[in-house]
């Protein structure tokens, strides 16, 4: 729902985000009122000890202040489970209530240190037991005091006042226009100022130039103009989140028609083609997971890295090698030996320098593949992290390759920098020195796969042969691009505001169900029963949850609701894809006897971001390595035609 409103400025928590934590705090409340009250009356008549009048004031005054807040956080509960999340009317009192609620803070802050005063006085000389109760009340009291501080905090809204000012005076509509312009203008520097603050702050860690600095600039413009245009808060986003889940496991369930379920395979591939290269795919994870180093060999065998990596630490370097960048203790290296099997002298270059818009990597002769492979790591560091947030489109124009078409701008940065290396440092000379004889390869993982196929696309007038195997490419190659963010965040805001049950309900039955399976809710909404062409309007509702008409609905009048807005360009994978489909006996968390199916698919397939419990697992190196080596060795799965997509690899032959 729009964020509620106190103190004159919009906070980013909604007034039906009280629900949970009021519970929570009501049920420690009760406990705590009915142990005081117990405490008191069976010590009733015992307060005749030095100090024991004070005792006696204490207990009485806080009996009182407890039952006081109890109702107040009742009717605060009560209120905030009414209505519906784009419906806040029913609970336009809560304002009220918790100003009421902050109010009793003061006596309750008040008394928490008469009573830390209390208990610190040497004169007072009571009973033990009652002594520790009245310790464990001024404990009670800090910690809630601090807790309630800290998320006071958290949902502390840096541009509350001026969203407040916009969302009640619709930016002041008698002023004249120039006026508006420059109230909106001055809006937005805020708002990317606040972004880039923040986004300081989260690397602070790390060395910042000029390159950091230009990096923190754009990408804070893109979250400003991202979250700009709506009025939603976290919770709404988790609620939409879960219902988008589930919705998408209700489609799944549904009978499909006959062509909806046919396999449409490139017409000069065929089943064997997939199996050969599911077995090259399985072959070459093996050195996109390897250019993680040591932490992916760590992360995959915790309990025998550290003792093999341990024993070779302090081994020699290679001599016929390049090694740039920082590894201390060989444990980068050590972790790449032992993961692809090969020897000190099969490396002509490794980079472990790491920058933004430059990215470790490393070329190795491969000569069971008869291959030179060029291996790009993926995201592990924050720049890797501000490399893959540098989500502006760029033209790339490549001679009798591509002409004029839009590239993701960190991950073709980075493509530039290795790029680059390899040709101006003679890297790929010196190899094909070595080997004339063998094909260039070049893999990736994750933003190292958004690499690899924009590198192979940079190459492939050099290198007209050579093979690019990109694992799951991020960023505006795939499921993370701009019109996918858009599309994601515009179909969160019709189903959140479009259901009919409460938040709390939304967020505990979702909670349920993808912890412990059943099946999908049946949630009603107001989309029920309505035509296609009425569902080409932003509804009323929707429209409740802008605060200015979305980009998002800038052309609905004329393309379907689940196109991409035309505002940012489409980005597609390049060459032939390969989608991996998990198939297992459950799907919750836990489930085990995973198998996995293969099958040839298209880049128009990837235009929505399908919600998951395990989208992030499945994205790991290890679960994409272990899916290919299961398809390699059971050749029979290369031909499914199942639909869902929780799992998914794709790779890139230009």
């Amino acid at each position: 729902m729009p964020g509620l409103v106190a103190f004159g400025r919009r906070w980013a928590i909604g007034s039906d985000d009280f629900v949970l934590p009021g519970a929570f705090e009501l049920f420690v409340r009760l406990v705590w009122w009915v142990g005081i009250l117990a405490v008191y009356a069976v010590h009733k008549g015992q307060f005749n000890c030095p100090g024991g009048g004070l005792l006696h004031s204490y207990l009485l005054v806080l009996l009182i202040l407890l039952a006081s807040i109890i109702c107040v956080l009742s009717a605060l509960v009560y209120i905030s489970m009414q209505g519906t999340i784009s419906n806040p009317g029913p609970r336009k009192s809560l304002p009220k209530l918790l100003y009421i609620r902050l109010v009793l803070c003061l006596p309750e802050f008040f008394w928490a240190v008469v009573g830390a005063v209390w208990v610190s006085d040497s004169s007072v000389h009571c009973e033990k037991t009652v002594i520790n109760v009245i310790i464990g009340t001024v404990i009670a009291s800090w910690v809630i005091i601090i807790f309630t501080v800290i998320g006071v905090v958290i949902v502390f809204d840096p541009l509350g006042g001026k969203k407040t000012f916009y969302l009640s005076d619709s930016l002041n509509r008698n002023l004249e226009s120039s006026q508006s312009g420059q109230l909106l203008y001055n809006m937005k520097n805020t708002a990317t100022r606040v972004w880039e603050k923040r986004i300081r702050l989260l690397c602070c860690c790390i060395v910042q130039d000029d390159d950091h600095r230009v990096a923190f600039t754009s990408i804070a413009e893109l979250f400003r103009t991202y979250f700009s245009d709506t009025d939603l808060v976290p919770s709404d986003i988790a609620a939409g989140l879960i219902l988008l889940h589930q919705e998408q496991d209700k489609m799944e369930n549904c009978p499909k028609e006959p062509e909806e379920v046919l396999c449409h395979s490139p017409s000069s591939l065929v089943t064997d083609d997939l199996d050969v290269e599911l077995e090259n795919a399985a072959h070459y994870m093996l050195f996109a997971a390897a250019a993680y180093g040591w932490p992916y060999y760590i992360y995959t065998s915790p309990f025998t890295a550290l003792c093999k990596l341990s024993g070779d630490c302090c081994g020699n370097r290679p001599t016929d090698s390049d090694i740039t960048g920082s590894d201390r203790h060989n444990f980068h290296f050590g972790s790449i030996l032992k993961i692809t099997g090969l020897q000190y002298r099969d490396f002509i270059h490794i980079s472990f320098h790491n920058k933004i818009y430059e990215i470790p990597f490393f070329v190795a002769l491969d000569h069971r593949k008869e291959a030179i492979v060029v291996a790009v790591r993926g995201t592990l560091s924050f720049e890797d992290i501000l490399t893959d947030l540098s989500a502006d489109c760029e033209d790339l124009t490549l001679e009798d390759v591509l002409e004029n078409g839009f590239v993701h701008k960190g991950i073709t940065q980075a493509a530039n920098y290795i790029y680059r290396k390899l040709i101006n440092d003679g890297i790929l000379n010196q190899a094909f020195t070595t080997a004339p004889e063998y094909k260039l390869v070049i893999v990736g993982h994750s933003l190292g796969g958004g690499t690899a196929s924009i590198l192979a696309v940079m190459l492939r007038n050099s290198f007209p042969t050579l093979r690019c195997y990109a694992f799951s490419p991020p960023g505006g190659l795939l499921r993370l691009s701009m019109p996918n963010m858009e599309d994601l965040k515009r179909r969160i805001v019709r189903i959140v505001a479009n259901c009919n049950r409460p938040k709390y309900q939304i967020l505990l039955r979702g909670c349920w169900y993808e912890v412990f399976g059943g099946d999908p809710d049946d949630f009603p909404t107001e989309l029920d029963g309505r035509n296609q062409d009425a569902l080409t309007q932003p509804l009323l509702a929707e429209e409740s949850l802008m605060v200015r008409r979305s980009p998002s609905y800038s052309a609905l009048e004329d393309e379907s609701h689940l196109n991409s807005p035309p505002q940012y360009p489409h980005l597609y994978l390049p060459g032939k894809i390969i989608h991996i489909v998990e198939e297992s006996s459950s799907k919750r968390l836990c489930s085990s006897d995973i198998k996995y199916t293969a099958r040839w698919s298209n880049e128009t397939v990837f235009s929505s971001i399908l919600i998951s419990p395990k989208m992030v697992t499945d994205h790991m190196p290890d679960v994409v390595l272990k899916a290919l080596n299961s398809l390699s060795q059971e050749p029979g799965s290369c031909i499914s035609c199942q639909t869902r997509e929780e799992c998914n690899t794709n790779l890139v032959q230009p």
